[in-house]
């Protein structure tokens, strides 16, 4: 794990941007497409840690950023060369523009400050999106990912944050993935080669370190 020096520097709240990826109710709430990943994130606490964090971030000012995918009611324009994207094409709960399942879900509470990104296509929230440009437009230089899916989405976005110039940052208690035990193993063997992985609670003790004067 990193130092407290090294998050620090990391995690300015002026070149930072907190980044929620499919955190909607769709895929995450009550009503989910895919039940084993929503009990997953609330169950491991990685939803109420996302939650614990965009909080923590409007309140230090640092920019946040929903990843949100959906796709339009007639499909139109949404992959259809892989297995991942057939399969979801046919569950009882679709990400349908406009509707309750492609809204942020709590307890993750949005701000008016906060950016809502969303997609109709592909399985990364950053590439083909609006992300790179509203990044770099704010100046950031550390993207901290938060989020689901560890399997596919997570993933994604870290290696395009890299691969784009950004120091990504990993809450490794703010993702989950299933089965369980596969997001340690993700983090471990794959996010820890090319991110710099953390917890929540260093990265909000960061904040409210910067916080107090002369710390």
């Amino acid at each position: 794990m990193p130092s407290y020096e090294q998050l620090r520097e990391l995690l300015d709240p002026a070149t930072t941007v907190l980044m929620t990826v499919e955190c909607q109710q769709g895929v995450v709430g009550t009503e989910s497409a895919l039940p084993e990943l929503a009990e997953e994130a609330r169950e491991s606490g990685a939803l109420g840690n996302v939650a614990r964090l965009v909080s923590a971030a409007h309140q230090a000012g640092t920019q946040v950023l929903h990843a949100v995918a959906e796709r339009r009611p007639d499909g139109r324009g949404a992959n259809h060369n892989a297995r991942l994207f057939r399969a979801a094409g046919r569950l009882p709960v679709q990400q349908l523009s406009g509707t309750k399942a492609v809204r942020v879900a709590p307890p993750i509470e949005v701000s008016e400050e906060d950016f809502i990104v969303r997609r109709l296509h592909g399985l990364s929230p950053i590439a083909g999106t609006d992300v790179d440009p509203l990044l770099r437009n704010l100046g950031c230089r550390t993207l901290l990912v938060t989020g689901v899916s560890a399997n596919v989405a997570i993933p994604n976005a870290v290696f395009d944050a890299v691969n784009l110039g950004y120091t990504a940052v990993v809450p490794a208690d703010a993702i989950a993935g299933v089965p369980a035990d596969y997001t340690p193993a993700m983090i471990r063997n794959t996010l820890a080669l090319v991110a710099t992985v953390t917890t929540t609670d260093d990265v909000l003790d960061v904040w409210k370190r910067r916080s107090r004067p002369g710390v």
